[in-house]
């Protein structure tokens, strides 16, 4: 991926100082140009350097944290997840917009703020987050803590999967000819 800078992502990968100081990763891009696979070759990285993982889709992430909430335990949860230095949700902007998956996801945020580091994936930037979170004023509070202490990184390439099915269909035989 021609976009990114290769020195900052080792950077990233061989050090613990930002998982120490509670910085986030943030991970945007088009669907396809390798989000999921460089915020799981992260999270490895760090695990090898001792440090304490957890890889969740956002989707299944949210839906815990709801059971959680109906079950009036969402504080019982969200310290379990603290246990974790580092809490990678991939595939944000597929959470469905509703107040109830939307608030839990903004607690967790809010909850590690400062304390414990995210490592986010996205497709939309953070112009189109109005389409994940119910509100303008919870959109604009879950970017400001993600932001504040955090390095961007944008996956600009063509969708990968878009490649190799191109690659494919150039390598199939033609009906023409047979």
């Amino acid at each position: 991926m021609p976009s990114l800078n290769p020195a900052a992502i080792m950077e990233l990968a061989q050090t613990t100082e930002w998982l120490e100081t509670g910085c986030n990763l943030l991970v945007f891009g088009p669907s396809g140009t390798g989000k999921t696979h460089l915020c799981a070759a992260l999270g490895r990285s760090i695990v090898e350097l001792g440090k304490r993982v957890k890889f969740v889709t956002a989707t299944a992430l949210v839906q815990q944290l709801q059971l959680a909430k109906l079950q009036l335990e969402l504080q019982p949860l969200l310290a379990k997840l603290d246990r974790y230095d580092l809490l990678i949700i991939d595939d944000l902007g597929y959470v469905k917009k509703s107040d109830s998956e939307t608030s839990v996801l903004f607690e967790l945020i809010a909850h590690r703020y400062e304390r414990k580091s995210l490592m986010i994936s996205a497709n939309q930037p953070f112009s189109q987050w109005d389409q994940i979170f119910t509100d303008s004023m919870m959109t604009v509070a879950a970017i400001d803590r993600l932001v504040h202490h955090a390095t961007i990184v944008e996956c600009q390439a063509q969708s990968f999967r878009k490649q190799a099915a191109d690659k494919r269909a150039n390598l199939k035989p033609s009906s023409a000819s047979a």
